[in-house]
């Protein structure tokens, strides 16, 4: 039996997330509301009558060409990626009517974000990897020419069945960012683990950074949707000290009244020291998964290690609500300590998870001429 996709509405959408251990935060039918300047659509895939996978596209009008459109599904779609719970179906009948549906809606060009791991490596292999750079510039120079901990072969199979299928991946560029969403990623995890366990993983700088800041009188609160007016100057501090182009408070706004209108998914952490604000995080839960999201902090309060403070708490809270992982997100490939990117995979390792690499996005075009023209509008706009 083929299987068939079409538009479900939030609700089906919501009622499917609601069986599953976890999907992207991205992929929630809530998140199209965030992306202000894109459409969104919840669409479901049906075996029969029976739905058996979902995914939120967005759609990105050209400009002033709004019948045609970029088709993206961020980290999704959350369907059978590797034949685990339809072994009868292949790869090609859940992805080509993907993408005739996006073709009929006007779509250009599909691009997808399998989430499908496909290597891992342990904390220990990293720090290995990261002191052996640092000591002969002839020790590679990137994670992903380390020997991983963990490899998936079906996940591997799968990426060759979409080289086979027509998709694409653009080069994952200088430090592994060359997708939207990272393909690089540090997680945590915290099943079968007690909160000792956990403290105990990180390496010994995380464990005194962490009782320095609670000596040193930090204290970390939850926040409320209020409260993101004091995050965002702190964020924004962030952002200069850092090189980043900030978002805008009514982003962060949209995105708390998005996430949690069914529900609290996206929680606010503030650590405050001698009574001002000295670093303020996101966090998004979905299921069993916990996501990092967005941190802030002071220049001035970095001694008293608030970051480190705010992590644990987060850590904690995830923990307390039955999360199998926490994810820091995106790492860079780079392993050179010459590379400003460096820094975090340094400070994310201390935690003493792993460092694990997603399929990347990849890419369909549906319409050659059009795909074309944006590619070369998006390179003039650089």
């Amino acid at each position: 039996m083929t299987l068939t996709v079409r538009a479900i509405t939030s609700d089906q959408h919501r009622a499917w997330v609601a069986t599953r251990p976890s999907v992207s935060f991205l992929q929630l039918p809530e998140w199209g509301r965030v992306k202000v300047g894109w459409r969104s659509e919840s669409l479901g895939w049906f075996r029969g009558s029976r739905l058996v996978g979902a995914g939120l596209v967005l759609y990105r009008p050209v400009p002033k060409l709004p019948q045609r459109s970029l088709a993206y599904l961020p980290e999704g779609p959350d369907i059978d990626w590797l034949g685990s719970e339809h072994p009868d179906l292949q790869l090609a009948d859940w992805l080509t009517p993907l993408a005739q549906h996006c073709r009929s809606r006007g779509a250009f060009q599909a691009k997808i974000g399998p989430p499908v791991a496909l290597r891992r490596w342990d904390a220990e292999t990293v720090k290995a990897a990261l002191a052996a750079r640092a000591e002969s510039p002839a020790a590679p120079d990137r994670l992903s020419a380390v020997t991983p901990d963990w490899t998936s072969e079906p996940a591997l199979r799968m990426v060759r069945q979409l080289r086979a299928l027509g998709w694409t991946q653009e080069p994952s560029g200088g430090a592994g960012f060359g997708d939207v969403q990272p393909r690089y990623v540090f997680q945590l995890p915290l099943a079968d683990r007690t909160l000792d366990d956990v403290f105990a993983g990180f390496n010994q700088l995380w464990r005194r950074n962490i009782r320095k800041a609670e000596k040193s009188g930090v204290v970390v609160t939850p926040g409320d949707r209020a409260d993101l007016a004091a995050f965002h100057p702190v964020y924004v501090e962030t952002a200069a000290r850092d090189h980043f182009t900030p978002r805008s408070l009514p982003y962060f706004e949209g995105m708390w009244d998005a996430l949690n209108s069914q529900g609290q998914r996206l929680h606010l952490y503030l650590a405050h020291h001698d009574g001002h604000l000295a670093a303020a995080t996101l966090m998004v839960v979905v299921g069993d998964h916990a996501w990092y999201s967005y941190g802030a902090s002071t220049t001035a309060d970095r001694d008293v290690r608030p970051s480190n403070a705010l992590q644990w708490r987060m850590i904690s809270d995830a923990h307390a609500l039955g999360c199998r992982t926490y994810d820091l997100r995106g790492i860079a490939d780079t392993l050179d300590p010459a590379h400003h990117l460096q820094g975090l995979i340094q400070f994310k390792v201390s935690t003493g998870g792993y460092a694990q690499e997603y399929a990347g996005e990849w890419d369909l075009t549906l319409r050659a001429l059009w795909a074309r023209g944006f590619r070369a509008y998006q390179s003039r706009k650089g």
